[in-house]
């Protein structure tokens, strides 16, 4: 059923959301706030864009133009929603297409800050795929995997621009080791927990195209501690 509900505690905002599908999660949210590094006159990419959330709170603090790319009809149908309700379509492009083909919307090389929550998990013919294929392909790398993103990401980022990634921790390995393929540098890892005590369950990732390498980890965050999201890095 659809529906439209708040943005959380961000003030005006609401989204369109559809539980037959899948409702926008914290990591949209924490991926949204990491980002640090904006000048206002650059268009921000979002990459698998899902229902728009994090571009619409992306909107909530700078003024820059966002192209937001989503390859699931139903999906981008609700960020079209989101976006016209919240008065956006001035600041926000959404297109619908798979990100693969950004190539035939965009030159090399054109954007300084891009930012993506792709599907998690690997898939294979012994994968326990969810049923609803909308969520399926949310999920589990059925139209992207993470070597893909890399390439497009190597493809659209400027040299020195900045890519925004959030992620499984178990995937870190993989994923630095693609960060150097592609000289999309890490420079900043951010480990959410959800309690004290428990294995970490979202990673944030900061890289810099062609940069020098060195990494900083950050002080651990554990939501347990927050009660809003807001500026929960810039504290």
């Amino acid at each position: 059923m659809k529906v439209i509900n708040d943005l959380y505690d961000y003030e005006g905002f609401k989204i369109f959301q559809d539980d037959h599908y899948f409702k926008f999660s914290l990591d949209s949210i924490l991926l949204a706030e990491f980002v640090d590094n904006v000048d206002n006159s650059d268009t921000i990419l979002d990459l698998c864009a899902g229902n728009g959330a994090v571009s619409l709170l992306l909107s909530y603090y700078y003024s820059n133009p966002i192209v937001a790319f989503e390859i699931q009809k139903e999906i981008y149908q609700l960020a079209q929603e989101s976006v016209r309700y919240n008065k956006k379509e001035k600041q926000i492009k959404l297109i619908h297409d798979d990100i693969l083909n950004l190539k035939n919307y965009f030159p090399g090389n054109n954007f300084n800050i891009i930012v993506a929550n792709p599907p998690y998990y690997k898939y294979a013919n012994t994968s326990l795929i969810n049923s609803n294929q909308v969520k399926a392909i949310a999920r589990h790398e059925i139209t992207l995997g993470l070597e893909d993103l890399f390439q497009v990401v190597h493809y659209a980022l400027k040299s020195k621009g900045v890519f925004y990634l959030v992620h499984l921790p178990e995937r870190l390995e993989e994923i630095l080791s693609l960060c150097n393929k592609y000289k999309i540098i890490a420079k900043k890892i951010q480990f959410i927990y959800t309690k004290k005590g428990k294995s970490a369950n979202i990673v944030l990732i900061k890289c810099v195209k062609e940069a020098k390498n060195g990494v900083k980890i950050m002080p651990p965050v554990f939501i347990e501690d927050y009660k809003s999201y807001k500026n929960i890095f810039r504290k």
